[in-house]
């Protein structure tokens, strides 16, 4: 009996809703077959070539269902590198199912002379104990919630608003979608006289800048540690090196 680790992978899961995801789309569309998939969590995103499907899976279970339905034979993850869920659950679908399985995690920045902090909660400890007051906060919508309790005031970049109920008392909100340059950091952080940036280790070049400029200006930087990745999965950090596993599949 030919068992699901058996075949060889020619339909492919993309789990993405990164950069690095959508050019490993572009390279592999349309000689590889492949399904790309998004959270949809962000509204008009960004699409890559391709079949393309938006939503959960439903955790663990309906993952491990989805890819037997639709006969998926190799999966790779190139979701964000905080994205822990969808990751963890990835890998114990694939290891139950023995489905070729591999992890697209770019790069982490360098802290250099960053504050690494583990979480949101502490990275907002670390903002009171020091007392800084005008804090350039940059993880997410879903990382303003630690903060809540702040008497700091912040400036809060997020790709879509954070609820109502998960923000400081003090804030501006400033929607928007990386690539970002050095130019316009620069003049971001001078114009709101940010003394803090806290930020997510994402890596990569979109939103590497604003690393430059806080450093060209002196500001601290406290830096939350990525989650870390399931034991034992394979990874890769170039786009080029998944197209690589793909095709020796």
């Amino acid at each position: 009996m030919t068992q699901p680790g058996d075949r060889s992978p020619t339909k492919l899961l993309l789990l993405g809703g990164t950069s690095e995801a959508r050019a490993l789309a572009k390279l592999l569309h349309p000689d590889v077959e492949l399904i790309s998939s998004l959270a949809g969590r962000v509204p008009d995103p960004a699409l890559p070539v391709g079949p393309v499907r938006i939503g959960g899976f439903g955790g663990v279970d309906g993952l491990r269902a989805y890819l037997q339905d639709n006969e998926i034979t190799a999966v790779v993850d190139a979701t964000h590198p905080f994205a822990a869920t969808i990751t963890a659950n990835a890998a114990r679908a694939c290891a139950g199912l023995h489905l070729p399985h591999l992890v697209l995690a770019r790069p982490a920045w360098t802290p250099g002379d960053a504050m690494v902090v583990a979480d949101d909660w502490q990275a907002a400890q670390t903002v009171k104990d020091r007392g800084y007051q005008r804090v350039f906060l940059t993880t997410g919508r879903s990382g303003t919630a630690a903060f809540r309790s702040s008497d700091a005031w912040f400036l809060i970049r997020a790709v879509t608003p954070p609820d109502a109920d998960m923000l400081p008392p003090n804030h501006e909100i400033l929607l928007s979608r990386g690539p970002y340059d050095y130019d316009n950091e620069l003049a971001l952080l001078r114009e709101h006289h940010i003394d803090a940036l806290v930020t997510k280790n994402s890596g990569g070049s979109m939103t590497r800048a604003k690393l430059d400029a806080a450093a060209a200006l002196n500001i601290p930087v406290i830096m939350v540690d990525r989650p870390a990745l399931p034991d034992g999965v394979t990874t890769v950090g170039t786009v080029s090196e998944a197209e690589t596993w793909v095709r020796q599949r």
